[in-house]
């Protein structure tokens, strides 16, 4: 896991908080100065948190468990995605449904819909229908697809949650809170760190700041998979070297036949 170093978080601008009068004064051991009517973040800080949380992350990747990112802002939606994606894990960037977490019951019911018109499709019963139920089928089909393909493979509640922005995402963070399901989160200085499990103190509004976050934290959680990956396959080839050890130790008896 490449360690991001100071000047890398500087260059992003990682560093540049909120306005003075609208901080969060919890969010002052992260604080390391104030410029211009601006706070800056202590970057130290946030390389010593993030290395904490990736490896947390990487760990729970690696048990085979689930990581849901949740962005709904206009500049981190397009970055989380990708990031997401790319680390094979499910993400909300549209409106947050609702119930997503304390209700996934219903939600699941809502994928399995969303399954179901697959299935349709392929097996020609929509053909059958009207037109004007094959225009309702497709318009419901394109309503889920957009609030909740993302996460279409989870089929159990995340091991965790990944916010940015836990000010706009408040929905999001209760319902995990309620389960208590760890949240790792980009905390501005405008907002309360005592909402989350692992706090990375920095700029949640700048897209180039989200980026090099999102690229350390999804890079974690890929080495947490190929952890998990490594450790099948190893299972899996001692198994087989057992069971050749032992159908070599069983050896043919030989029946003499009496003269």
């Amino acid at each position: 896991m490449a360690k991001l170093e100071v000047k890398d978080l500087l260059d992003s601008g990682v560093h540049f908080g909120h306005l003075t009068r609208k901080w969060d004064p919890n969010m002052a051991p992260y604080i390391y100065m104030e410029r211009n009517g601006i706070h800056i973040i202590n970057l130290y800080k946030t390389a010593a948190k993030l290395e904490e949380a990736s490896k947390a992350l990487s760990k729970i990747a690696a048990s085979g468990r689930k990581i849901l990112f949740v962005a709904t802002k206009k500049q981190a939606k397009d970055i989380v995605a990708k990031k997401a994606a790319d680390a094979k894990m499910p993400y909300i960037t549209e409106r947050w449904p609702g119930g997503m977490l304390t209700n996934f019951v219903t939600i699941r019911k809502a994928v399995k819909k969303m399954a179901a018109i697959d299935r349709m499709k392929k097996d020609g019963t929509f053909n059958t229908l009207s037109k004007k139920e094959r225009l309702q089928v497709d318009r419901l089909r394109t309503k889920l697809e957009k609030n909740l393909g993302s996460i279409s493979e989870m089929t159990r509640l995340p091991g965790a949650l990944f916010v940015v922005d836990i000010k706009r995402e408040y929905i999001a963070i209760k319902e995990a809170q309620k389960l208590k399901i760890p949240i790792f989160a980009m905390v501005d200085t405008n907002s309360d760190p005592r909402q989350v499990d692992y706090v990375i103190p920095a700029n949640d509004d700048a897209s180039k700041s989200i980026e090099k976050i999102m690229s350390a934290v999804s890079e974690a959680v890929i080495e947490g998979l190929a952890v998990r990956k490594a450790e099948k396959e190893g299972k899996s080839e001692a198994n087989e070297t057992e069971h050749k050890a032992t159908n070599s130790e069983i050896k043919p008896t030989t029946v003499k036949e009496e003269e």
